[in-house]
């Protein structure tokens, strides 16, 4: 244990699943020392995951800050706090400034190691290396353990605990004791989203099963094919714009189970302990970003010696006769059977 440590500054700045993934070792920090101030410098709109963890967080406007000028700014500000030590779980050019500055007035600096180089030998085309490598909350907490700071995450349960149910919420969930999942079908690339008509047949399916289905998404483009879902099927809402982040922690609390492709709502739905069925197109669950304490009998893949391609999913697919077959070929009904067995139904 330390004792010339006081006060920590830990930075990571987007994206929503990577900022969500912090929280279980954050919160483990927390719990294992209380009487060190932690701070998190991270986008305020990700303010709830920190809610209940019992630790500072600093949000802001990426926006207030661009540039050289803009992170400079933002550095005297943080630098009012008098930190002690530096922990960036980004390592992106932001946070590579906001280290040297740092490092400039005599702070420590510690970095994420986010394993590149094992991560270009999962996603080369050819002598591809297919092995388990280190996940992204593991590689979180080396960095603590390289600052002298020892993690047990295996005694942590739910790192963000349950809201209070509000009316708000509970106004839209049945009231017959129905089994509750929710869907986001969506990623930020093409490589990581199951065919939208095989989709539909899943939610058919549940949906025919009297099952209630809660569809998450962000964009507008998102909204409007939801909505067309939603017009289609009983049992089934589509709550893009209806709730604040937070309302949707609420909400996915409350599921009986989640349904995401490798995308926020994976880590979002870990964060309460919901049970994620999560399905792998161009990614891979070996890369390291599987949600929080989900099984791995929950996940939903196809074997395919181009696979995985790219750690994001943000590749264009090799397979030209037969593009994304890594998600063409799986079939809604192992998706249902999937959902069937974690249900025990």
């Amino acid at each position: 244990m330390r004792n010339d440590i006081h006060k920590i500054l830990v930075i990571r700045l987007s994206a929503m699943g990577d900022v969500a993934m912090t929280v279980p070792v954050l919160q483990s920090f927390v719990d294992t020392y209380p009487q060190i101030k932690l701070s998190v410098l991270s986008q305020k709109r990700f303010a709830p995951f920190f809610v209940s963890t019992g630790l500072h967080f600093i949000g802001i406007d990426l926006k207030y800050y661009e540039g050289l000028r803009g992170l400079y700014s933002l550095f005297k500000i943080l630098r009012k706090e008098r930190f002690d030590l530096v922990l960036d779980l980004h390592d992106v050019l932001r946070s590579n400034v906001l280290r040297f500055f740092f490092r400039l007035v005599g702070r420590k600096v510690l970095v994420i190691d986010k394993g590149r180089r094992d991560k270009r030998a999962l996603t080369r085309q050819n002598n591809k290396i297919l092995r388990p490598l280190r996940t992204t909350v593991d590689r979180y907490a080396d960095v603590f353990l390289r600052a002298g700071f020892e993690l047990n995450l295996l005694k942590l349960d739910t790192p963000v605990q349950h809201f209070e149910l509000e009316e708000k919420i509970a106004a839209i969930l049945p009231r017959n004791n129905a089994i509750c999942i929710g869907i986001a079908p969506f990623a930020a690339y093409k490589g990581k989203i199951y065919p939208p008509e095989k989709m539909m047949h899943v939610l058919e399916t549940l949906s025919n099963k009297g099952f209630h289905l809660f569809l998450f998404g962000g964009t507008d483009s998102e909204k409007n094919r939801l909505q067309e879902w939603e017009s289609k099927l009983p049992h089934c809402l589509s709550i893009i714009g209806r709730f604040t982040l937070r309302e949707e922690l609420l909400l996915i609390s409350k599921l009986n189970l989640m349904i995401s492709m490798d995308s926020a709502n994976m880590h979002l739905a870990s964060l309460v302990g919901t049970p994620v069925v999560s399905i792998w197109g161009a990614t891979h669950p070996y890369a390291g970003f599987t949600g929080w304490q989900q099984s791995p009998d929950n996940i939903v893949q196809v074997d395919m010696p181009c696979r995985p391609c790219s750690i994001y999913g943000n590749k264009q697919c090799h397979r030209h006769n037969h593009p994304y077959a890594c998600m063409h070929e799986i079939e809604p009904a192992s998706i249902v059977e999937k959902i069937m067995t974690i249900l025990d139904l």
